[in-house]
């Protein structure tokens, strides 16, 4: 790692103040718990000349519960995120993937905004200015030609944060503060597929909060992920699934995937798996889905064969777990 580049720490007080900061200077960036920013700041992936600190704007900082679900400010750190008692009971899956992110020290200041907006990642990428200047840059940073897949013309870089998967299994949605007011959208329309601007903001946007619906008390879910160690790692493969069995059918199920694709995403096909028994049949065809659908390339030290049979093999377990047969 270098040292950091030269630049101006600025402290709006309000959403307003931050956004026009943000709008004025394009190369400005966010700055909440900084645990990927400043790292990417020293392998010198970014020379933003302001870092726009939320750390002030309380608002950001608080968990709101009322009759319509639970809103979380996009500067809720993870830990408090991974111990909050309603959502560990009403929204399990959000406090598990809260609680698999790397380790206790970076959880502790990493955000709910932070990990949502989390850059995509490759092997090609996150390395040092000195071996990405070797090999000629990549097509997401500096150069002409994504690695991955030198004959495509789109980075192929993975999307890896950890809470996305776990609240799109909610249908949650997120609120965007800019310089013309607030919007509210889906959280699977934050997201793009493309490596390089996999995020769909607007000049000078920034999350705001996520909104997830209430919960019905018997919905069961979880997230699970591989990793190349057992922590710190992001994930070569997540999972985050939310189930609701009566009478030994599933009446509604929800998956989600993270780390496979250059965004995270909705498992589609799920919807006509309802009225039917957790049996091996349907985990089978649960795990086809998932192989059909995830696209995952070498942008990891694993092969990306390996990552579809994972993500296969973890979409099965989460529904076995949840929804064990009879």
């Amino acid at each position: 790692m270098q040292l950091l580049p030269p630049f101006r720490l600025a402290r709006p007080r309000d959403l307003a103040e931050a956004s026009a900061m943000l709008a004025a200077d394009p190369s400005a960036r966010v700055l909440a718990g900084g645990t990927d920013l400043v790292a990417g700041l020293r392998d010198g992936l970014a020379a933003p000349s302001t870092l726009v600190d939320l750390a002030a704007i309380e608002e950001l900082a608080t968990i709101a519960y009322d009759a319509e679900g639970i809103s979380i400010g996009a500067c809720v750190t993870l830990a408090r995120l991974a111990t909050d008692v309603r959502i560990k009971t009403l929204f399990p899956a959000i406090a598990e993937a809260a609680a698999s992110v790397a380790g206790p020290a970076h959880r502790s200041v990493a955000t709910v905004g932070g990990n949502l907006c989390l850059d995509t990642r490759c092997v090609f990428y996150n390395q040092s200015e000195g071996w990405r200047r070797a090999n000629r840059y990549c097509l997401k940073y500096r150069g002409d030609v994504c690695h991955v897949a030198p004959q495509g013309k789109s980075c192929e870089a993975a999307y890896s944060g950890d809470l996305a998967p776990a609240l799109l299994a909610f249908d949650a949605e997120v609120e965007l503060a800019g310089a013309g007011g607030s919007r509210r959208i889906a959280l699977a329309d934050l997201y793009v597929e493309d490596g390089a601007a996999h995020l769909a903001l607007r000049a000078g946007e920034i999350v705001a909060a996520v909104h997830v619906p209430t919960a019905i008390a018997y919905v069961r879910s979880g997230y699970r992920k591989a990793r190349v160690r057992g922590a710190i790692d992001f994930p070569l493969a997540g999972v985050a699934a939310a189930l609701y069995l009566e009478g030994g059918v599933l009446r509604s199920l929800r998956i989600a995937l993270t780390g496979t694709n250059s965004r995270p995403f909705a498992l589609k096909g799920t919807d006509e798996m309802t009225g039917k028994a957790p049996d091996e049949t349907l985990l089978a065809a649960v795990g086809k889905l998932v192989q059909h659908q995830v696209r995952p390339l070498r942008t990891t030290v694993t092969a990306a064969n390996y990552r579809r049979q994972v993500a296969a093999v973890l979409a099965r377990r989460l529904v076995h777990e949840l929804a064990p047969p009879a």
